[in-house]
């Protein structure tokens, strides 16, 4: 029942439904939203991504970050799972499997395991959950500035730089013009319009995420002209799928089991695994734009982190209640032994 209630959630979320709508289009209208094509997406998409992070950088509190400061091994291990780990999972994945699986879509599960962690779900979860939000705060905001070098230098790593694979030098360049820079702006205009913006932060929050679906439909319009869904067959889905949910729950074993072996309090290790566990979808899709380019293989790139996404939501917050009825569980039996003692 408590499972049917968290699947209905992320069913009735209009981003996710979204994601599905934006996909139908660019399946009906591929053309308009192609490069090249009536939208100008790389325009649109360029001015989107920007003042996304501007305003991520002008809602970040530095006062709950400095909070989150004291706890060194908490942040290693999310730092090392977000940014070793993961690619270290998936580079064993390509010893295996690699032959078997279309190469388009190693690479997407390549990225999605060089990708930061996310920002609000890992904030939010944590926070349902009664662990340390300080520390969670600070640990995704961390992942979010790292992988704005990280990721790319973990992708040309594998395809390669300069010619057939990225340019690195350019491409991080673009990242800190189009990502950084916003961010760092925002910072700096916070003591001015901080407050203003935290009082309209439910726009805020639908302005980050229609940049996102303006994303996904023009990576896979230009997928949809280029014939790639075509020639990859509805196998490819499905093996993304798999793939994602297998990723995810090893993740979430290793990184429980990590952190009890660390002997993190309770809300630690509920920081721990939701912030190691987790990947930025509002971070990878315009880092891919910005990485990949006009690639028509951008869709199919695209594919395993917007099938991780919800995934990652709908077993995140079943983690999140049975965390938070074993906390009051745990809450009302101290105070029953106080009052006995009494």
């Amino acid at each position: 029942m408590h499972a049917f209630k968290h699947l209905k959630r992320v069913v009735t979320d209009w981003f996710l439904c979204g994601m599905l709508v934006a996909t139908l289009l660019s399946y009906l209208f591929p053309r308009f939203g192609a490069s090249g094509g009536s939208m100008h997406a790389e325009w649109v998409i360029n001015i989107g991504v920007f003042l996304v992070f501007f305003l991520h950088g002008i809602n970040l509190s530095s006062e709950q970050i400095s909070h989150g400061l004291k706890n060194w091994r908490l942040h290693v291990m999310v730092q090392c799972f977000t940014f070793v780990v993961f690619p270290l999972i998936w580079l064993l994945s390509d010893k295996l499997l690699g032959s078997h699986v279309p190469s388009l879509l190693m690479l997407g599960f390549l990225y999605l395991c060089a990708l930061p962690s996310t920002i609000s779900s890992s904030v939010a979860l944590t926070g349902s959950a009664g662990g340390n939000v300080p520390a969670a705060i600070l640990n995704a905001s961390l992942s979010s500035v790292l992988g704005i070098f990280i990721t790319p230098l973990l992708v040309s790593f594998v395809v390669g730089s300069g010619a057939g694979g990225i340019d690195l030098g350019s491409t991080l360049l673009d990242l800190c013009a189009m990502l950084l820079l916003p961010l760092v702006l925002g910072q700096l205009l916070r003591p001015l319009f901080g407050k203003f913006f935290a009082r309209h932060k439910r726009y805020t929050n639908i302005v980050d995420k229609l940049v996102i679906l303006l994303l996904v439909y023009a990576a896979f319009c230009n997928s949809m002209v280029s014939g790639m869904w075509q020639l990859q067959g509805n196998s490819v889905i499905l093996s993304a799928l798999v793939g994602s949910a297998v990723l995810l729950a090893i993740i979430l074993w290793m990184t429980t089991r990590t952190a009890r072996a660390l002997k993190f309090s309770p809300a630690d290790e509920i920081a721990a695994v939701f912030c190691s566990s987790k990947k930025s979808l509002a971070a990878g899709a315009p880092m891919a734009a910005l990485i990949f380019g006009a690639n028509p293989g951008l869709g199919l790139i695209l594919l395993p982190i917007m099938i991780y996404h919800p995934l990652q939501l709908i077993v995140c917050s079943v983690m999140a209640e049975r965390y938070a009825n074993h906390n009051r569980l745990i809450a009302e039996q101290q105070n029953r032994a106080v009052v006995s003692a009494q």
